[in-house]
């Protein structure tokens, strides 16, 4: 699973079903499942840590908490540089328990300064997913065009057709 997967994994594991905010890593058993599919360890430790970076990078993405509330859950972390036939790459120095939860974290980062207002939360104020913007004009506004974006096109066609009959 590529980092930018990986986060937006994190982040939409909270969705709203059917107007109820479910959580898919609530559940001990099922989290570590998950985990082990986003190729973490699986550890109560692992999803505490994933648990804390998913609500804060929430939090920031939304703009309900500034950045440096991400700033704890990097405690400790380094980066080490590594040699590669483009170049240096840099390696977190981390925990396995904490190697999802930090590599969302950088993830978050690097797309902030590579793609400013590219991840986003959907247009659909009921959604609670997230989406990464990879359009040509970033103008992607719904997580799914097919679900939320219909939603919201047939609302306000809704509403301009009842206001027209008043």
């Amino acid at each position: 699973m590529s980092d930018e997967d990986l986060l937006l994994a994190i982040l939409n594991s909270t969705p709203v079903v059917d107007g109820e905010r479910l959580d898919a890593l609530a559940d001990p058993a099922a989290a570590r499942d998950w985990l082990i599919q986003a190729g973490g360890r699986g550890t109560r430790r692992e999803r505490q840590h994933v648990l804390a970076a998913r609500d804060a990078l929430q939090a920031v993405i939304r703009g309900e908490a500034p950045p440096d509330t991400l700033a704890p859950l990097l405690t400790g972390v380094t980066l080490e540089p590594a040699m590669t036939p483009d170049g240096i790459t840099w390696n977190a120095d981390v925990p396995a328990d904490r190697d999802l939860a930090v590599r969302a974290i950088l993830t978050w980062d690097a797309l902030a300064k590579q793609s400013p207002g590219r991840l986003r939360p959907c247009a659909n104020d009921e959604c609670r997913l997230y989406l990464l913007d990879r359009s040509r004009t970033n103008t992607a506004r719904w997580c799914s065009m097919a679900i939320c974006g219909n939603r919201m096109k047939a609302r306000r066609h809704y509403q301009r057709a009842r206001a027209a009959t008043s």
